[in-house]
């Protein structure tokens, strides 16, 4: 359960890790801090971000650079995280960021979850989000 400092929200954790993908992606229009984004789309997050969702927002905003050069080394000959939608990268940063750096979510559940997130807010760009994923875990367990 997710609960922000109001006390108003609660979230699963699924229901967190949208929200953090919502801050995320909202960020990627025009790089404004994870407090202005919230208080920009205040229609979005009624009731508040939950801590979860705060924490690894800003978690990403620290380490973008760092997780967009790692997606990048994924990415096909050819490609940077320049030419992916916005949905995509939100998500593949959200999901990067998780695996990399929270040690207590199994990386098959952030997949799973990175996967759902793009069935949901992508027109089929799921295939291409477990991709990258897979092949980031590969080499992870390659190491």
């Amino acid at each position: 359960m997710c609960e922000s400092e109001n006390k108003e929200v609660k979230l699963s954790r699924s229901e967190a890790r949208e929200q953090a993908f919502m801050v995320v992606f909202s960020r990627s229009f025009d790089e404004k801090s994870i407090e202005e984004v919230v208080e920009d789309n205040e229609e979005l997050f009624r009731g508040g971000v939950c801590g979860y969702a705060q924490a690894v927002a800003a978690g990403i905003e620290d380490r973008q650079q760092e997780l967009d050069a790692e997606i990048s080394s994924f990415l096909k000959k050819g490609w940077s995280v320049n030419r992916l939608s916005r949905v995509s990268l939100a998500i593949l940063r959200l999901a990067f960021y998780e695996i990399k750096y929270l040690d207590s979510i199994p990386a098959g559940v952030s997949v799973n979850e990175a996967v759902e997130l793009a069935k949901k807010y992508s027109i089929d760009e799921s295939g291409f989000i477990n991709g990258v994923l897979g092949a980031y875990i590969r080499s992870r367990e390659e190491k």
